[in-house]
This record gives C-alpha cells, sequence and structure tokens, in this order.
C-alpha cells in the first residue's frame, strides 16, 4: 500500500468519467496544478450512461499503462464507483494498479460491509464520504468511525463531507452568499470534526458551488482550516490555487510547530507570546509540518 499523506490531496476536482480528456489531466498536459482527481462514476454519470463511463475509465487506464504509469508529480488518481457491486467489478480490473484508490460514496453504517469487501485489493486507498442523514447523528458517526478502523484500517486516506447531499437530506440547497457555517453544516462539520478527529481520521471540506466569489471562498477556508479539515474540493480549475495557497502555513507556526516537536523541548514554554505545550501540542505541530512540506510557508498570514 502507497504511503501518502493526507496534506497531499490539496484541492481535489471530480471528472465524470465520461470526459475525453481525462488523459491529458492525469498526464499533466491540462489543469497542471491539479494535486488530486477523482474519476466519477456515480452522480454526474447519468443511469443510461454507465456503460460510457466504464468504458471511458478503461481508456484512461490503457492510456495510462501505454505511456508506462503515471508522470511524477502529477495528480493522485481516485475512481469513485458507483455502487459497492461496480466497486467489486473495478477492485479485479488489472489496470486498477494505475490508480491509487476509491472513494466512496454514499457511506453507511449498514452498507460498510459491503464496501470492505468490495475494495480488497490492499493496494488501494479508500476515502470514504459522509453524505447521508446518518452523518447527523453522532453516536452512529461515532459508531460508523469503529467500522471503518475494523474494515479498513491505515487505507483511509481521508473521509470526505459531502454537504451539498447533506443540505440535500433537509430539503436545502446554500445560499449563495454564505459559507457553508452559516447552515445547518455549522453544526455537521465541527461534530463530524471533533468525531472523527478523535478516532484519528482526517477529514476534508465540501466543495463551495460558486465560481465567481473568491471572497466568501476564501473565508470558508479559514473556517475549513480551523476546524482542521485537509483539503477540498474544487468545482472549477480556477479554484485550485485559491485553496492550496490558504493551506500554506504561517512562518510564525512553523518556527513554534518546529520548536514544539524537537527532541528535549522543554515540558512548557513560551514563543510569540503563547504558551507552548509538547505533550499537548505536538500531534497539532506535527500537522502543520507536515503543511508546509506539501504546501509552503507564507511569511505574514494569519496563522491556522
Amino acid at each position: 500500500m502507497k504511503k501518502c499523506s493526507p496534506f497531499s490531496l490539496g484541492a481535489t476536482l471530480y471528472m465524470p468519467a465520461t470526459r475525453t480528456d481525462l488523459l491529458d489531466v492525469v498526464l499533466k498536459k491540462k489543469v497542471t496544478d491539479l494535486r488530486s482527481l477523482v474519476v466519477c462514476l456515480e452522480d454526474s454519470v447519468a443511469e443510461s450512461d454507465v456503460e460510457i463511463a466504464l468504458r471511458g475509465l478503461g481508456e484512461l487506464l490503457a492510456g495510462i499503462d501505454i505511456q508506462g504509469g503515471r508522470p511524477e508529480g502529477g495528480p493522485l488518481l481516485f475512481v469513485r464507483p458507483r455502487n459497492a457491486e461496480m466497486s467489486a467489478m473495478l477492485n479485479d480490473w488489472l489496470l486498477i494498479r494505475h490508480v491509487d484508490g476509491f472513494v466512496i460514496p454514499k457511506l453507511r453504517l449498514e452498507n460498510t460491509v459491503d464496501w470492505v469487501s468490495s475494495v480488497a485489493n490492499p493496494d488501494l486507498l479508500v476515502m470514504p464520504t459522509l453524505e447521508t442523514a446518518e452523518a447527523f447523528n453522532p453516536s452512529t458517526a461515532a459508531e460508523l468511525g469503529q467500522a471503518l478502523k475494523a474494515g479498513f484500517d491505515e487505507r483511509i486516506l481521508a473521509l470526505r463531507i459531502g454537504a451539498n447531499d447533506l443540505l440535500g437530506c433537509l430539503g436545502l440547497r446554500r445560499h449563495r452568499m454564505f459559507t457553508l457555517y452559516d447552515t445547518p453544516m455549522g453544526y455537521v462539520i465541527p461534530m463530524l470534526a471533533g468525531i472523527m478527529g478523535a478516532q484519528g481520521f482526517a477529514l476534508t471540506a465540501p466543495v463551495f458551488e460558486q465560481i465567481a466569489m473568491p471572497e466568501l471562498l476564501e473565508k470558508e477556508l479559514r473556517l475549513d482550516i480551523s476546524h482542521g479539515l485537509v483539503g477540498k474540493t474544487a468545482i472549477h480549475p480556477a479554484q485550485i490555487k485559491p485553496i492550496n495557497d490558504a493551506f500554506r502555513v504561517s512562518s510564525n507556526d512553523l518556527d513554534c510547530a518546529r520548536l514544539i516537536v524537537e527532541q528535549g523541548a522543554p515540558a512548557v514554554f513560551k514563543f510569540n507570546d503563547a504558551m507552548c505545550e509538547p505533550a499537548t501540542h505536538y500531534r497539532w505541530a506535527s500537522n502543520i509540518i507536515d503543511r508546509a512540506k506539501w504546501y509552503g510557508v507564507r511569511a505574514h498570514a494569519v496563522a491556522a
């Protein structure tokens, strides 16, 4: 199994498997700053186009194989199957070795066993998506986390939060003038971040639907990062750079993090007029260092 940091995801772009330019994206001929791509066979593909989409995925994998594999520095590549049955079929494809893993849609406690058995290939990472009504229930979320750990263990790269589907459970769609945190997701995201984060899972932030509202996207990203989310789904390539830039760390945070993880660091010390306690802040510091590795440092940024 490939070792992978959840911070390597950055802005994740979903593209339907019916598109004809997928190979160009994988080979970095298009959308050159993309860090992670999900080829979708689920909601973005009509039922009548499923066979076309499967052929498209097969052609993509064959094209990668002809090239001798994916290029160094290209985007991580995931596939989102339509259901567990399709997942089991794709799991057995020989050329699925060119894929980093599967994104699991509509995960529920009752279908977790089906999904675990359908992604039996130990080399495939998984990113389960929390996007059903169960995600509103803290006790069910905690139980789901335990089931995922038992079934997939370290193969889970991150949990994805599907806010559009969650709002759909309530008959809502986000207002274009507000962040997700101004909707019922303002309860769900912190709750999932707490319950799943405490179990050791990384979580990614939901998509921001508006393409032409960069200031609101920036505001939502600050809230995403303050809740410990590690990446964000992009609706359009224009969002990739703003998302990745938002995850840069401040030089102050990076300096502080390095002091905290330093062997022999004092049990308590002051840095930049704030108390630092390695026993408490070690995980935060490790995450800051990992973020800096993938996104870099901005010298004059608000700490996150």
